[in-house]
């Protein structure tokens, strides 16, 4: 494993263990932000592969104030040496796929960022929690990924912070103050509303367009051919799509021949949900009930 640098833009934390089930969160607090974002149970493994893409650096992002990152929209922090790449990832947690890219980006010693959406991580928290307990750092991408566009002020904001109220308490660690807007819309009130609650604002460099590609060979050209052009930059995938998950093992392996080096993006605080939003996703989880058993002990097939 390479070493690991500091920027002065960002510092090092780490994901805590898996937590109870989304039932059982309901009735506890949400994890203190001052709670370590590292020291889990169950630390992430030392890389088993000598030939990984693995990680150059991670560098920590103090979110105060609201800082923009990604050329496609804000140009003042540009963080990223040549041949460095931040890959990111959207949509999920969602089943098989976000599993997928997590076998990938293990096999590889790389770790990435997810921005989920609210109401998927509360449909599979335990999903999410795989993505804890790999050590990548999770951000937010809205409660229900509507265009903040046009919406009246409390309603945008009601996407915002039920969004990461559904990701913090699904996730049942300490998350990151990381925000990206559905297809990338920010409008001018709701920059300044993240900005006062020190969200860091992410776009992109480079998006895949992984939604619109119809094979895997497509979401692979589409990232190096326009790394090509650029030389670095934060990619946007999607751990929702199915052609992602089957195009990434060989696409960190263009990376690595291609001399491309990944940065870990982590946060310098951890993200402070607001409890009106918290109480808003607890109400609309299921009911719990006695039982904790999984699944696989109570139905099984019998013929």
């Amino acid at each position: 494993m390479r070493v690991l640098f500091a920027l002065s833009v960002a510092v090092s934390v780490s994901l805590a263990s898996m937590s109870p089930s989304l039932a059982q969160q309901n009735a506890q607090a949400l994890p203190s932000p001052q709670a370590s974002l590292g020291g889990s149970a169950k630390p992430v493994p030392v890389c088993a592969n000598p030939n990984a893409l693995g990680i150059v650096r991670t560098v920590e992002i103090d979110t105060t104030g609201g800082p923009g990152f990604g050329f496609e929209h804000f140009k003042q922090h540009d963080f990223l040496r040549r041949n460095e790449v931040v890959l990111t990832f959207d949509d999920g947690p969602w089943p098989g796929t976000t599993a997928a890219v997590l076998k990938a980006l293990e096999d590889q010693c790389v770790k990435a960022t997810f921005f989920p959406i609210g109401k998927h991580a509360t449909w599979y928290p335990e999903i999410l929690k795989q993505v804890a307990e790999a050590g990548h750092t999770i951000g937010n991408h809205t409660w229900s990924h509507k265009s903040l566009v046009g919406k009246k002020f409390e309603e945008a904001k009601m996407e915002i912070e039920k969004g990461a109220s559904a990701v913090a308490i699904s996730a049942g660690v300490p998350v990151a103050p990381f925000f990206r807007a559905p297809v990338l819309k920010h409008p001018p009130e709701i920059v300044t509303y993240l900005g006062e609650r020190n969200f860091g604002i992410f776009s992109t460099d480079l998006d895949a367009f992984d939604f619109t590609a119809r094979t895997k060979e497509r979401v692979i050209e589409n990232v190096m051919k326009k790394l090509e052009k650029h030389g670095k930059g934060i990619v946007l995938m999607h751990d929702f799509q199915k052609h992602t998950a089957e195009a990434l093992p060989e696409l960190l392996e263009k990376l690595k021949a291609g001399g491309y080096k990944i940065v870990h993006m982590k946060p310098k605080q951890a993200l402070t949900t607001l409890a009106e939003y918290d109480e808003m996703v607890r109400k609309e989880s299921k009911l719990p009930t006695l039982s904790a058993r999984p699944t696989s002990s109570v139905v099984r097939t019998v013929e």
